[in-house]
């Protein structure tokens, strides 16, 4: 809350948004690559449609290293420019990402803490289908297949709070990249790997409730119109 009410005092309201814009210009693209690795892992695993929870958890892991790839530069330009904090005339997006190219370039630069964004997708994205689909089935059984929409909100809100307790400790070295990790327990403990937990948790209920339902409404609705 001490940040929350400085960072209104010093900057205002929409300091808050600072950093939107690499998500929502990337966000269209990550969401796809990370269903359509899901749907490619699934068909990979198994030829058959129904999935057990173990072989989900494994489809889910595997999209997550693939969309590792989107989801990396995009969560570090939107680092970069948070981490504005009070500087004055902030940089947009544009400007954020020649100056890295230009400086670092696309290994060292766009693409710095890659693999620690592997490392983190993967227990992030097992959790992530797997509770959604435990969630959804459970819902299928009680309504007989016909799943209302705050059933699939809800099913998707259980993947959004499993995908941050499954990777959360590997979430805080990924915004502070150039720290070792041995420092920030050194510093604060292991509890420091899960400092800011529950404003994470709370973002996660709305955003993934709408991307699961948006997909699985969209998917019925591409199935029943043209029988693919």
């Amino acid at each position: 809350m001490d940040i929350l009410t400085q960072t209104m005092r010093k900057e205002g309201f929409f300091a808050l948004y600072k950093g939107m814009a690499s998500p929502l210009v990337g966000i269209a693209g990550v969401n796809s690559l990370l269903f359509a690795a899901y749907g490619v892992s699934k068909r990979i695993i198994s030829p058959f449609p129904q999935l057990s929870l173990k072989e989900i958890a494994a489809a889910g892991a595997l999209a997550g290293a693939a969309n590792a790839v989107l989801a990396s530069p995009v969560e570090m330009f939107k680092v970069r420019m948070q981490g504005q904090y009070g500087m004055p005339g902030d940089k947009r997006l544009r400007a954020i990402m020649s100056e890295m190219w230009r400086e670092w370039g696309f290994r060292k630069g766009v693409m710095r803490g890659y693999w620690v964004t592997v490392a983190r997708e993967i227990p992030a994205y097992a959790g992530f289908y797997t509770a959604f689909e435990f969630s959804k089935r459970n819902f299928s059984q009680r309504y007989d297949g016909q799943i209302p929409v705050w059933a699939l909100l809800a099913s998707g809100s259980t993947g959004g709070i499993a995908y941050w307790l499954a990777c959360y400790p590997l979430g805080t070295p990924v915004q502070y990249i150039a720290r070792e990790l041995k420092t920030i327990v050194a510093e604060s403990g292991w509890t420091g790997l899960f400092r800011g937990l529950s404003p994470s948790l709370l973002r996660s209920i709305p955003a993934a409730a709408s991307t699961f339902a948006a997909f699985e409404l969209t998917r019925e609705y591409l199935l029943e119109v043209t029988g693919v």
